[in-house]
């Protein structure tokens, strides 16, 4: 998947009147967030900022890397519920769903028969038979409505929304905002419900920035004017405050995290993207299990670092005068200060390390690398809350 023409890109903005975007979603936070100057990409059929007028997007970087800033996604929690739930979601994703404790997340990628990825996201197991699967951008309810056949099981689309807050001074604002402090246990991936202000809300110790993070999710009861001034308030003295995806997708790419449907679609399989290790052969059936298990096991994609530029989305990686790869994420890093993104290679044979010539946005060919990932913090160590690293701003 390209963006656009490379050059620019179509954003929603709102006008007056009524009609052709009745299958668009407007988030719970879409007026709050009105003051900010925002502007939207379409995801899952929702509205989901990308930048704001009043907050540059390597301010916004900056925010979530030394302080906190908080996110209203796009992504769509599709709920499971009944006897036959675990067995569905083990059927549909080639993790381990049935192992997941209530109360715990877990990460889902869900295959077609020839090995090809369809969508990921991270599920929330809230009891022994109840799922919420937080898909991101993608046709799934659908697959696993057809693959539900003969199944006690009830998949539903929700009207819960999904929010992030980010950065090093995440958990100190969840210990603010939450009646009786930090939930016990909240470890990586856990699940909890908390008082945010007299409201029970759940929340989840996930994220898309592998920044120490939580999120948290608005359901159709709740008052989210008034959540997210309690949010907004405890938030406050820790310098919280409201950005867009853009400033999220530098801190991504610089973490390894990958975006359906570009980083990987159904023609990559999970060992192609450098998800192999979530691939569970002891269970006795998902589907793609017979495809991966004769599929090629050395990665494709990797890390692309580049000087004096960025990368273009869509753009070639060339060895001499050979196309042997393209790019699907691209940005500039404030932090490593060059150009990143990733490669995704024509074959497994160029690895980390090859030198390569990099299209950038200007249309020219740069000289660059090959990375590993993520760029840094290789072990997770920051979500974890094993490792403090706030980063001084460049001079």
């Amino acid at each position: 998947m390209q963006s656009s023409d490379g050059k620019t890109r179509d954003l929603i903005t709102s006008r007056p009147g009524a009609g052709w975007d009745h299958n668009m979603n407007r988030h719970v936070y879409h007026d709050l967030e009105a003051k900010h100057g925002p502007h939207y990409t379409v995801y899952n059929r929702r509205f989901m900022c990308v930048y704001m007028d009043d907050l540059p997007t390597d301010e916004g970087y900056w925010l979530l890397r030394q302080k906190a800033a908080c996110l209203h996604t796009g992504e769509w929690p599709i709920e499971f519920r009944g006897p036959d739930a675990a067995k569905l979601m083990d059927l549909l994703f080639v993790n381990n769903c049935a192992k997941v404790r209530p109360g715990r997340c877990g990460y889902g990628i869900a295959c077609f028969d020839d090995g090809g990825l369809l969508v990921d996201g991270v599920f929330l197991r809230l009891a022994e038979d109840r799922f919420w699967y937080v898909q991101a951008d993608g046709d799934f309810i659908n697959w696993a409505r057809a693959h539900a056949k003969d199944m006690d099981v009830t998949i539903t689309g929700t009207d819960v929304n999904v929010s992030q807050i980010q950065g090093p001074n995440a958990m100190a604002i969840l210990e603010a905002a939450a009646a009786g402090g930090m939930p016990q246990p909240f470890g990586y991936f856990g699940a909890a419900q908390v008082d945010f202000g007299g409201q029970k809300v759940w929340i989840t110790r996930t994220g898309y920035t592998n920044e120490l993070g939580w999120e948290f999710y608005t359901e159709p009861h709740h008052d989210p004017t008034a959540l997210w001034a309690h949010l907004e308030a405890a938030g406050a003295e820790h310098g919280l405050r409201l950005f867009g995806l853009d400033s999220m997708n530098i801190r991504r790419i610089e973490a390894g995290i990958l975006n359906a449907g570009s980083d990987f679609d159904e023609t990559t399989t999970p060992f192609d993207v450098r998800l192999g290790r979530f691939v569970d052969f002891d269970k006795p059936e998902f589907i793609g299990k017979e495809a991966l298990e004769n599929a090629a096991r050395e990665p494709r994609l990797h890390g692309l670092r580049v000087e004096g530029g960025e990368p273009r989305i869509g753009g070639s990686v060339r060895i001499g005068e050979q196309t042997v790869g393209r790019i699907t994420a691209a940005a500039h890093s404030p932090f490593l200060q060059c150009g990143i993104g990733y490669a995704l290679m024509q074959s497994a044979a160029h690895g980390p390390g090859t030198e390569v010539m990099v299209e950038t946005r200007d249309g020219t060919f740069l000289p660059g690398q090959l990375n590993d990932l993520p760029f840094y913090d290789q072990n997770a160590e920051i979500p974890r809350g094993k490792k403090v690293d706030i980063p001084e701003r460049p001079a």
